[in-house]
């Protein structure tokens, strides 16, 4: 194929809730990989079917309510608001406005991917630097740069950089001539007073980026904005393109900016319950929960034997999806993340991780000796469909005395590509038996 090469070379950028087809065939998944405000949204059904009297017709190209509106929200001007299909979107028009081949930017990491995605996709060159060490940044390396992209509160870390030393940096960005890019998509559900967005009303190389997808828990409508300078806005409104709202994202939008109570109320919940969640992983012992500002925390699971794709795949086999952070640059299979949901669903997710990484919980069960210490032994069917193959187990004596049939020498179970087909028939509402029957004819 004839294509820019800089497309051909391109990886993957990878999100959470990627797994919708998951919860749609079971119908029972708790979603901690996506970073929504817990509350849900406000009942929009009436808005939309408002909107829907003018499916006719193309929305205002200009947007003038939803960016007027938006500005309210924010407190700038209208010919300061870029509307966009969600924030990704902006990112792309972004990179695209302001970079060319070759171009260096500055990506912080672990991070979002969608920066050096789109920085790539224009054939820029990413410079990473630690999050943890962004007062480490040079003016050399500043003037060198295009974009600086940072993501506050992080994700996802959860870390919160302070608007004081946001100032300081983006009075640095400005002498170098820089482009400063503050994502501020979670800043609603974590500390708005720390946002920078009357700057970058003012300065042309500061740049804010929000959403109402995640504050409002609206990810199914796209809808995302930019706050930056006159200039700056201009030129983003006459590159982005044309009709980029549908007529349900604007009035939803619209609607939502009018919500400030809903926004303080969601954010005093997300910080208790959050408290609360950090404790409660502390407590596993092997989970070391790093503090956050956001809604979201980050697990430090290197002390539980799992690695974060197994964590993930497990814990996806008891009705959770949770984020495994693998994809992000510097974390391996050394984290996953989880959000911060109801008091309900997160006492179903620490009982469930309990189960599951912790080896003491295992005692309790009746079939203990198949469930050996630092054995995953999430997808063990031999207590309850026995193979009685000696080359892959024995029977052995249970806590509760008799004798129950332990795959203690059998691996087979632990294969990916045996789980997957479990994992398979199991969300198709399958009988156990039926499953194992399949398993058993590779053995």
């Amino acid at each position: 194929m004839r294509v820019r090469k800089e497309v051909l070379e391109l990886g993957q950028c990878i999100h959470g809730g990627s797994a919708p087809e998951v919860i749609g065939t079971s119908g029972k998944m708790i979603d901690f990989s996506i970073n929504v405000n817990p509350v849900g949204h406000p009942d929009i059904r009436e808005i939309l079917l408002c909107a829907y009297e003018n499916v006719h017709r193309y929305p205002d190209n200009q947007y003038l309510k939803f960016r007027g509106a938006a500005a309210s929200f924010t407190g700038v001007n209208r010919e300061n608001i870029v509307p966009g299909n969600g924030s990704v979107e902006i990112i792309r028009l972004f990179a695209e406005l302001i970079l060319e081949s070759g171009d260096k930017v500055i990506i912080t990491y672990p991070t979002f991917c969608e920066y050096e995605f789109n920085c790539r996709f224009f054939g820029a060159k990413p410079l990473f630097v630690e999050h943890s060490k962004l007062d480490t940044i040079s003016d050399e390396m500043l003037e060198e740069s295009k974009i600086l992209f940072l993501c506050n509160p992080n994700n996802p870390t959860g870390e919160l950089v302070r608007r004081s030393s946001l100032e300081e940096l983006a009075h640095r960005c400005v002498k170098n001539q820089t482009y400063l890019f503050v994502d501020e998509t979670f800043i609603e559900l974590s500390d708005p007073e720390q946002s920078i967005v009357n700057i970058a009303a003012k300065e042309d190389f500061i740049f804010v980026l929000r959403s109402l997808t995640k504050c409002f828990s609206v990810p199914g409508i796209r809808i995302g904005y930019g706050i930056g300078s006159r200039s700056l806005i201009e030129l983003m409104n006459k590159s982005r393109l044309s009709w980029n709202l549908s007529c349900f994202a604007e009035e939803v939008g619209v609607y939502h900016f009018q919500e400030s109570n809903y926004l303080e109320e969601s954010r005093e919940l997300i910080k208790s319950e959050r408290k609360w969640l950090i404790s409660k992983l502390s407590e596993i012992g092997v989970v070391r929960p790093l503090e956050s500002d956001a809604n979201f925390i980050l697990l430090d699971i290197t002390g539980t034997g799992f690695s974060s794709s197994e964590l993930t795949e497990c814990m996806l086999y008891h009705g959770f999806l949770i984020r495994n952070c693998s994809s992000f640059k510097s974390l391996g299979e050394d984290y996953v993340r989880v959000a911060v949901r109801t008091r309900k669903d997160n006492e179903k997710l620490v009982a469930a991780l309990k189960q599951v990484i912790d080896p003491n919980s295992r005692a309790s069960c009746e079939h203990y000796p198949c469930h050996f210490m630092g054995q995953d032994c999430t997808f063990c069917f031999c207590p309850f469909y026995p193979c009685n193959d000696d080359r892959l187990g024995k029977n052995v004596k249970k806590s509760s005395g008799g004798f129950a049939w332990s795959c203690i020498n059998c691996d087979i179970i632990h294969q990916k590509d045996i789980v997957q087909d479990i994992l398979e028939g199991l969300l198709a509402s399958d009988e156990l038996s039926k499953v194992w029957k399949n398993i058993e004819m590779r053995l």
